[in-house]
């Protein structure tokens, strides 16, 4: 289960300081590759160290680089973000990952790397983008320590404005408008039908993997409530998404605040599963908060997770928003049979807004 969310702390400050000296020298054999690939001003924003071992419950531990993410595990592998410029693609970000071969990756990035090349090539009218557009991918073969390994690396374009989580944080959240709100929510809506469409269903729905693009600037958002169907919105992180024709039982599941109710029963993802995530995710607009959360000291934190999403009641939303509260309640409904059936549909009752 890919959990973005929980950020633990090692209990020995020993082993962390450890983590983050061989941090520090990975990122040194990163940028010499990137600088042979003709990138510069290499800054890195994130490595994370996790186990090659697919576990049904899988716990990502936090130490910042500008955020260090690492494991005190055997067999693992490291992905990393990392911002620079080229001098053909200009501003770029960079997804890379070093494993060794040994070491097989289910959901690695090379299976991202061929969602976004079908997503391009399915989207490549402008006014139905879904994703980032991929500039490059590079496969290079390094040793380290007399071992062979391999980096992966993805580049696409630098989104100076962020992600949707940016503009929910506390202090930009206060300062949207309704109609600027409302834009988010049909935005995305967009999004994700447009993605559905493609056959592909995203298994990981939330604001830090909704990226505003360039063209989202304050003039835009002045004007939120204009019936324009251009998004101004991109999905990013694929690393989980399936295809419709090729989902399968036991698949990895999302981030634990945005699991639908059948995902923790067992069962594989499916439409409503991304629905459920969007009702999550509208909440979090229209308030700022998710509907369900739990204590952050849970000694068993995925235990109150599933009790959250398979047992609590959708709280009522306030007044001055209750016009949707008919869509997030069908939107998280606990069975399926009951939610919407497409994204679409989704899309007819925000329209009717």
């Amino acid at each position: 289960m890919k959990n973005n969310t929980m950020e633990n702390s090692a209990s020995n400050p020993s082993i962390i300081q450890a983590l983050q000296v061989q941090a520090q020298q990975l990122l040194l054999i990163i940028t010499q590759e990137l600088g042979a690939q003709y990138f510069s001003e290499i800054v890195h924003q994130r490595i994370a160290q996790q186990s090659t071992e697919q576990t049904q419950d899988e716990h990502t531990q936090v130490v910042k680089t500008q955020g260090i993410k690492t494991q005190n595990i055997d067999n693992t592998y490291f992905q990393g973000l990392t911002r620079a410029q080229h001098p053909q693609f200009g501003h770029v970000m960079i997804k890379w990952q070093l494993s060794a071969d040994a070491y097989p990756i289910a959901f690695d990035l090379t299976h991202e790397v061929d969602v976004l090349a079908a997503i391009n090539a399915l989207s490549r009218i402008e006014d139905n983008a879904i994703s980032p557009p991929l500039l490059a991918h590079h496969c290079i073969n390094v040793q380290i320590l007399e071992q062979p390994q391999k980096l992966v690396i993805v580049v696409m374009p630098y989104y100076s404005n962020g992600s949707l989580a940016g503009q929910l944080s506390d202090r930009n959240q206060r300062s949207l408008t309704a109609s600027q709100k409302h834009h988010f929510i049909t935005q995305s809506a967009h999004l994700i039908a447009n993605l559905h469409q493609a056959g592909w269903l995203h298994n990981d729905i939330k604001p830090s993997n909704i990226l505003l693009d360039t063209s989202c600037d304050s003039s835009l958002l002045n004007n939120a409530g204009a019936s324009s169907l251009m998004p101004n919105l991109l999905l990013t992180d694929f690393a989980l998404a399936e295809m419709f024709n090729e989902l399968k039982e036991g698949s990895p599941a999302g981030t634990p605040a945005y699991l639908a109710p059948e995902r923790w029963q067992g069962k594989g993802a499916m439409v409503q599963s991304d629905i459920y995530a969007f009702g999550i995710m509208m909440v979090e607009i229209l308030m700022g908060e998710r509907p369900f959360k739990i204590n952050k000291q849970s000694s068993d934190p995925m235990i109150d997770w599933a009790t959250q999403h398979c047992q609590q009641p959708m709280p009522a939303l306030p007044l001055e928003y209750s016009r949707y509260q008919c869509i997030v309640d069908k939107a998280l409904a606990k069975r399926v049979e009951k939610r919407y059936r497409s994204m679409d549909e989704v899309l007819e009752v925000l329209k009717s807004l």
